[in-house]
């Protein structure tokens, strides 16, 4: 009777533990094959605020992060090729016009709706330190981040050197209750982190505008106008990367529907402020190296005029010499005092005694 029933529940044991060992193959065979790559800086889950151990495929992250109440999956990309962010497009649901924008680099900072997908776009700016101002210095290095904003994800594609966004994940992970707004909460920290880096290479600038500004009106005036001009075109650089992301961020914090939830919005208020006085302080050393440049324009001019009335002074010396010696110069039979002892030497003196007052009367009057 025993042998009857244990050979009738053999077939449904068997099979049983061959449904367990498929479904143990299929949780962790993907797990073990799959790796991120080389483009992909960072992956993580976040459930309520809190970071979810392991760092996962973005495939596996995006499926775990739509089955989880409350989460959703932050990857960061750093100058990806066209296979990685086709396939990211493909995982994420990003248009062919998306992915496309996520591959060039030099957008304008800007905030774009495309369907269930909110793309911001901002500029990131860095210092580059040197000893001297040269005509071939780099003084601000600029790049730019890409925020694809959806429902349970968010993708952060950043181009260019400067404008890491490691910091920007340390910092946002001691922030749970800021992070459990969602997706747009790195919205709010990249933004913040954006600004952060406009504010401090803005104190950088500050000093190289004090050392041109005295170079310029130091007594001995060593500033090249090469290297205000290379000042200039810095600023214009970083001045392009601040300024277009007031327009952006305004957007953020008057939208109702699409934009960032109630719980962030009064963050966004406080980037828009510290962005403002960015853009203050931008437009503030922009005029003041101006007016440095027209200075130094003014001085080169009053300079080439200084020696054009010297180079005037001395010609006018050295025509009167020119003149007497031009006049006793000519071979003419009847001329007064050339049979004068004296006629000679009385010559040179009154050649000299022209010199010496014309001379004093140019110092006298500045142009010597």
């Amino acid at each position: 009777m025993r042998r009857r029933a244990v050979a009738a529940l053999a077939p449904r044991l068997g099979s049983l533990v061959g449904r367990l060992l498929r479904l143990d193959e299929g949780v962790d065979a993907p797990a073990a094959r799959r790796s991120n790559p080389d483009a992909v800086v960072d992956c993580a889950v976040y459930v309520h605020g809190r970071r979810e151990p392991g760092r996962p495929h973005y495939a596996d992250a995006h499926a775990r992060a739509r089955r989880t109440r409350g989460a959703f999956v932050w990857l960061g990309l750093h100058d990806p090729d066209p296979v990685v962010m086709a396939q990211v497009g493909r995982v994420f649901g990003l248009d062919e016009l998306l992915v496309a924008q996520a591959l060039a680099d030099g957008h304008r900072p800007t905030v774009q709706r495309h369907g269930d997908v909110t793309l911001l776009v901002a500029r990131t700016a860095g210092y580059v330190e040197h000893s001297e101002l040269t005509a071939t210095s780099e003084v601000v290095d600029t790049g730019d981040v890409m925020v694809f904003l959806g429902d349970r994800f968010v993708v952060t594609v950043r181009h260019g050197a400067s404008g890491a966004l490691t910091t920007v994940r340390e910092e946002i992970q001691r922030r749970p209750s800021v992070l459990a707004e969602g997706p747009w909460a790195v919205a709010y920290a990249v933004t913040d982190r954006m600004v952060e880096l406009y504010l401090e290479v803005a104190a950088h600038l500050e000093h190289d505008l004090e050392r041109v500004e005295e170079s310029v009106f130091a007594p001995d005036r060593t500033a090249d106008i090469q290297h205000i001009y290379q000042l200039k075109r810095e600023l214009v650089e970083f001045k392009r990367a601040v300024l277009p992301l007031a327009e952006p961020v305004r957007a953020l914090v008057a939208a109702r529907d699409g934009g960032p939830p109630p719980g962030l919005r009064r963050w966004f208020v406080d980037v828009e402020g510290r962005l403002a006085r960015a853009v203050d302080r931008v437009a503030a050393y922009d005029e003041l190296l101006n007016s440095v440049l027209q200075s130094r324009l003014t001085q080169l001019a009053v300079e080439q005029n200084n020696d054009m009335r010297k180079i005037a002074a001395w010609a006018a010396i050295a025509a009167t010499q020119t003149a007497v010696a031009g006049v006793y110069g000519m071979n003419f039979a009847h001329m007064p005092e050339l049979k004068w002892t004296y006629g000679y030497p009385a010559a040179l003196l009154l050649m000299v005694t022209v010199a010496v007052t014309l001379h004093r009367l140019f110092r006298r009057s500045g142009w010597l």
